[in-house]
Formats: structure tokens, C-alpha cells, sequence
């Protein structure tokens, strides 16, 4: 079975058309393969990862890591921000860790739900490195964030579940990267915001498009235009968060909550999931017919997976089904 993936790469040629329904496969750099139906086109990644369930310690040296949890949490994949002198600043080696990490998780099957956390206390990521960006001119910083853009649309479309648990801080970039999750949870003490006017500038990597669809565009401009940071409590009420909750004596209390929903999650087909994520996604941008032609092209992909079979006979031999992901 295939599974969807990112479609940051671009599409280099078209293989092995099919007369099959109107649908044909096509090639993208970097091994990623779609289906086309009418004007729906939808990346498939033929790679599998077999990654085993394991406890992955942290690198020293590094800003952000993997770690993957095991046992019966087996598939859930912790990406961990610890640049503790910089309170996770969004710099030039930050980046790049976050890219290869999450390069690399897009296309394994064996990770099934992605929780963001901090490893900084109080601190879930405070945006763009300025000590940095002082340093750029006019054109670097512009390449600048563009890559910081780029990485958040790679985010955006990891093809399993992803949560952002903000247990701390999440300001400027740091709220763009949360913003780019699927789900967000966060403590009452966690402050949120889009503050870039207060330092002349913009969201610049993904704000001012996801928070207006997804707290609507007039309570989006007003948290942009007065650089408004909100609790997460606040933060419940908006919309702007999927789960908050009181802080815990550890500091861990959004992760907490954030790992539990990973579980919930967990036991479903996972091909269901990554394919609903992907019809969700891309219907939203689209009038409905085509969301439709999408919600259909997603479904016939289901339709002949193990997991449907699976799901079937567990509900009629009043069980629980046991899903592989094929």
C-alpha cells in the first residue's frame, strides 16, 4: 500500500499512465509519486522506513531531535527543540536540523503520530534568532525566511498526524511552527502571539495565512495588527488551540496532554488517517465540487488496504482490530 507524502519536491515527469478511472501516476524529485484524476492531483510516497519503536537518546550537539517512543507508544515520534541558550530561536542550525528531521520522517511509515515539544523550560520556541537576522542584509534576510517558510509547508505537509505542545513561549516563528500542526495543545501559562508588528514586520512564515483559516479573518487581523499575545487558557477560546490545561509541577503539562491525544490516535488505521488528513488539507483550499473529487480519489485508496479488510471483520467478530498500515 502507498502512502501520502510531502509534496515539496517538484513533479520532474509523468510514469506509467493508466487507463484506470481517469487516474495515472506521475514521478516527483526525490522519489515521491501522485495520482491525477481530473483536476486532483495527489502526492504518494512509495519510500517505507521500517524504523523500529525504539527509545532514541539525544544527539548532545544538537538543537532539535527525534525521539521515539516504545512499547505500547510504539509510532509516536517526539521531535524535540532544546537550543536552551537561545530559548529555541529559530537560527541558521535550527533549521537545518529541523529540515533533515522532518525530511526524513515524511516518507516512514512506522511514525504514526509527530508531537512537537520543548525541552527549554517555559520556552515552547521564541521565534526568528534576531541576534542573527541583525547580522543579514537585505537579501539574506529574505532568503532567510524564505527557508524558514519552506519549513514550515514541509510541516504543514507531513502526511501523519502532527501536535504542537506549547508548554512555554510560542512567539513570532515560534507560533508559525505550532500553527503548521495538524493539533496544538498548551498550558494556561503558555503566551501565544503573532508580534511581528511590533518589530516592523509580518508573520512571514505561514502566520498570516494559517491563523486566519484557522480562528477566521477577522479575529486573525486583530491579534496580527495589535501584536497580541493570549494564554493559553485565552488560547482555548479563540479556537487557537485544540486542548489547554493548568500547569503541571514538572513544566510538562500541554505534552502531557498532547501525548495523550497521540494515543487516541494511535490505534486507528493509520493509511485512513493519513489519507483524511490529506483530503482535509487539500479540500479546504478548493471549492467543493473539487473537495469532493478529492474526498473520492482519498477514499478509493482505502478501499482495497489490509486495514479495511481489518476493520470489517473486527467489527463483525466484535473485536479490536489490529492495524499494520497496509
Amino acid at each position: 500500500m502507498t502512502f501520502l507524502c510531502s509534496i515539496a519536491a517538484r513533479r520532474v515527469k509523468i510514469i506509467r499512465p493508466e487507463s484506470n478511472g481517469g487516474t495515472f501516476g506521475f514521478m516527483w524529485r526525490g522519489g515521491v509519486h501522485g495520482l491525477v484524476s481530473g483536476d486532483v492531483r495527489l502526492p504518494v510516497c512509495y519510500n517505507r522506513t521500517h524504523s523500529r519503536g525504539q527509545h532514541t537518546e539525544a544527539t548532545p550537539s544538537a538543537e532539535v531531535d527525534v525521539k521515539r517512543l516504545d512499547g505500547e507508544d510504539t509510532g509516536i515520534v517526539e521531535v524535540v527543540m532544546r537550543r536552551h541558550k537561545a530559548r529555541n530561536a529559530l537560527g541558521h542550525v535550527f533549521i537545518s536540523q529541523m529540515r533533515e528531521i522532518i525530511t526524513s520522517l515524511s516518507c516512514d511509515t512506522a511514525s504514526r503520530v509527530v508531537i512537537f515539544r520543548s525541552m527549554v523550560p517555559g520556552v515552547f520556541c521564541a521565534g526568528a534568532d534576531l541576534k542573527e537576522r541583525a547580522a543579514m542584509n537585505n537579501i539574506s534576510a529574505d532568503s532567510f525566511v524564505h527557508r524558514l517558510r519552506t519549513l514550515m509547508t514541509d510541516i504543514a505537509s507531513m502526511p501523519m498526524p502532527t501536535i504542537a505542545a506549547m508548554d512555554g513561549a510560542a512567539l513570532g516563528g515560534g507560533l508559525e511552527l505550532a500553527l503548521a500542526c495538524d493539533l496544538r495543545t498548551a498550558a494556561y501559562s503558555a503566551q501565544m502571539g503573532l508580534i511581528e508588528t511590533t518589530r516592523g514586520l509580518l508573520p512571514g512564515a505561514g502566520g498570516s495565512q494559517r491563523l486566519p483559516r484557522l480562528v477566521g479573518i477577522s479575529l486573525a487581523k486583530e491579534l496580527i495588527f495589535t501584536g497580541r499575545r493570549v494564554g493559553g487558557q485565552a488560547a482555548l477560546g479563540l479556537g487557537l488551540v485544540n486542548q489547554a490545561t493548568e500547569q503541571n509541577q514538572t513544566g510538562d503539562a500541554a505534552y502531557t496532554e498532547a501525548l495523550s491525544l497521540a494515543r487516541e490516535i494511535l490505534p486507528q488505521a493509520p493509511v485512513a488517517i493519513r489519507l483524511a488528513k490529506e483530503a482535509m488539507d487539500r479540500g479546504i483550499e478548493v471549492e467543493m465540487t473539487k473537495a469532493m473529487a478529492i474526498e473520492r480519489l482519498c477514499y478509493s485508496m482505502v478501499i482495497p488496504t489490509r486495514d479495511r479488510q481489518e476493520g470489517m471483520a473486527a467489527f463483525l467478530e466484535k473485536r479490536k482490530p489490529n492495524y499494520t498500515g497496509e
